[in-house]
C-alpha cells in the first residue's frame, strides 16, 4: 500500500491542461475584397462551385476527377485506415475472451498419463487513470483530420481540373487568333506579290511580308504542342490515360466564365469552411490526446483475468464435466524506475503538440493570405482584361484601315506590318487576360475553401 501510494504521488500530472486553439489574429473582412466582388452576410454556397460557370464538360469532368484521380482514392483509402485505427483502439477498452484447448502426455518412470483440457480465457483492463480512452480520443482525432485532408485533396483537384481546362480553353482561343492573322498577313503577302509584279513596290517589301507571315505561323504549331499537353493533363486527373478526351475536347469553345457575382463570407467563417484549417484543428487535439495518454502511462495499471474450463484424464470424460477448472486473477503494474523514460516520452509528446500549434498557425495565416492574394489577382486582371478589349478594338480598326490605304498605294508597308503586329498582340493579350480572369476566380473559389461539402 505504501508503494501505491508513493507511485501515485509520483505520478503528478504533467500534462497541459490548456487544450485551446492558438490566438490568430484575423481581419473582420477582405482588405481586398471590393471591385465586383461583393461582400455579403448571405455568403454564396461554394460545394460544387463549377456549376457556376455553366460548363458541362467542366463539370463532368470535375465531378469525374473527384471520383477516379488518385490523390483522392489515396486519401480515401488514409480515412478508411484512420477510421479502422479507431475501432482497434476502442477495441482495448472492452474485455477480450478467448477460448483453448491442450493435450498432454507425460512420462515418469513406468508410468504414462494423458492430460486434456479446454476452456475459455477473459481479460480486461480497467481504464483508471483514461491511458486507453486518451488513445481512442487521439484516434478519432487523426480520423477527422483524415477527413479533412481529402477534403482539401479534393477541393485543390477541382480547382487544378478548372484551371487545365481554362488554359486549354484559352490556347484554343489564341489558336484561332494566330490562324486568323495568319490569313490576314498571307493576304496582305499576296497583295505585295501582286504590287512587286506591277512594278509598285520593291522585292523588300515582299519579303518583309513573308516575314511577318512565318513568324505568325510558327507560333501554331507551339500552340498545338500545348494543347495536348493540356489535354493529357486533363485525362490523368480524371483518372484516364493520356489521349482519352482528345475526342471530347477537339472542338473549340470560349473560356468559361462564372455567371453571377459572389458573395464572400467573412475571414472567420472562411477559415471554418477550409479543409486544411480543420485538418490542423484535428492533429493538435490528437497530439493533446497523445500526451494524456503518455501521461497516463506513468500511474499504475491494473488488470482482471479469468480462466473457466474443464480438465480430465481422457478426451472423452471432457464432455461429462467431471473435472470443472476455474481461476480468478487480479493484478496492479506500478512503474517506478525507468529511467525517467516516461516522464521524457511525455515531454515528447508536448514538443508534438507545440509543433501542431505553430502547424495551424501556419495554415490560418497562409489561408488569410491565398485569399488577398486571390481577390488582388482577380481585380487587377479585370482591369486588364477592360483595357485590353478597347485596344484590341482600335487595333483592329487601325489594321483593316492600314491594309486598305496601302492596296490604294496612300502608305507605306511599314505601316501594314506595325498595325498587324499591334493586333496580333492584343488579341491574343485578351485570350490570355480573359482566361487569367476565369483562373483567378477558380483560386479564390479554392482559397475560400469550396470544393466539398460540409458533414454535420
Amino acid at each position: 500500500m505504501t508503494l501505491c501510494v508513493l507511485a501515485t504521488i509520483g505520478c503528478a500530472s504533467l500534462a497541459p491542461s490548456d487544450g485551446a486553439l492558438p490566438v490568430v489574429a484575423v481581419p473582420q473582412v477582405w482588405s481586398a475584397g471590393g471591385n465586383g466582388t461583393a461582400q455579403g452576410v448571405a455568403a454564396t454556397s461554394l460545394a460544387q462551385w463549377w456549376l457556376r460557370f455553366d460548363d458541362p464538360l467542366l463539370t463532368k469532368l470535375i465531378e469525374q476527377s473527384l471520383h477516379a484521380n488518385t490523390s483522392v482514392r489515396t486519401a480515401q483509402a488514409a480515412l478508411r485506415q484512420a477510421r479502422a485505427q479507431v475501432d482497434v483502439q476502442s477495441a482495448g477498452l472492452l474485455p477480450s475472451v478467448g477460448a483453448s484447448a491442450s493435450a498432454q502426455r507425460s512420462r515418469a518412470s513406468n508410468n504414462t498419463g494423458n492430460t486434456f483440457q479446454a476452456g475459455f480465457d477473459a481479460s480486461w483492463e480497467p481504464d483508471v487513470f483514461g491511458r486507453l480512452r486518451s488513445g481512442v480520443n487521439a484516434s478519432e482525432a487523426d480520423a477527422r483530420a483524415a477527413e479533412s485532408s481529402l477534403a482539401d485533396v479534393q477541393v485543390s483537384l477541382a480547382a487544378e481540373v478548372a484551371v487545365n481546362y481554362i488554359e486549354l480553353r484559352g490556347l484554343q482561343q489564341r489558336l484561332i487568333i494566330a490562324r486568323s492573322n495568319l490569313a490576314s498577313q498571307q493576304e496582305t503577302l499576296q497583295i505585295t506579290q501582286w504590287r512587286l509584279q506591277a512594278g509598285l513596290t520593291t522585292s523588300l517589301v515582299t519579303e518583309q511580308a513573308r516575314a511577318a507571315a512565318e513568324q505568325t505561323a510558327a507560333q501554331i504549331p507551339s500552340l498545338e504542342a500545348s494543347l495536348a499537353q493540356s489535354r493529357y493533363s486533363l485525362a490523368v486527373l480524371t483518372g484516364q490515360v493520356p489521349g482519352a478526351l482528345d475526342t471530347a475536347l477537339a472542338a473549340s469553345a470560349p473560356v468559361p466564365q462564372p455567371n453571377a457575382e459572389l458573395a464572400l463570407a467573412i475571414p472567420a467563417e472562411t477559415l471554418r469552411q477550409r479543409p486544411d484549417v480543420r485538418a490542423a484543428e484535428q492533429r493538435i487535439a490528437a497530439a493533446l490526446a497523445r500526451v494524456s495518454q503518455a501521461d497516463a502511462a506513468r500511474y499504475p495499471s491494473f488488470s482482471l483475468g479469468g480462466s473457466l474450463g474443464l480438465r480430465a484424464l481422457t478426451l472423452g470424460a471432457l464432455s461429462g464435466g467431471s473435472a470443472v477448472t476455474s481461476a480468478l486473477l487480479g493484478s496492479v503494474s506500478i512503474p517506478l524506475l525507468d529511467g525517467g523514460a516516461a516522464r521524457a516520452q511525455v515531454r515528447v509528446q508536448s514538443a508534438a503538440v507545440e509543433q501542431a500549434r505553430v502547424a495551424y498557425e501556419t495554415t490560418v495565416l497562409t489561408a488569410l493570405q491565398d485569399v488577398e492574394n486571390a481577390l488582388v489577382a482577380l481585380r487587377g486582371d479585370r482591369e486588364r482584361l477592360t483595357r485590353l478589349v478597347a485596344a484590341a478594338d482600335a487595333a483592329n480598326n487601325a489594321a483593316l484601315l492600314a491594309q486598305q490605304r496601302y492596296s490604294s498605294g496612300l502608305i507605306d508597308f511599314q505601316a501594314v506590318l506595325e498595325t498587324q503586329r499591334t493586333l496580333l498582340s492584343t488579341q491574343e493579350s485578351v485570350a490570355i487576360t480573359t482566361a487569367a480572369v476565369a483562373a483567378d476566380q477558380v483560386r479564390l473559389y479554392k482559397a475560400l475553401g469550396g470544393g466539398w461539402a460540409v458533414a454535420e
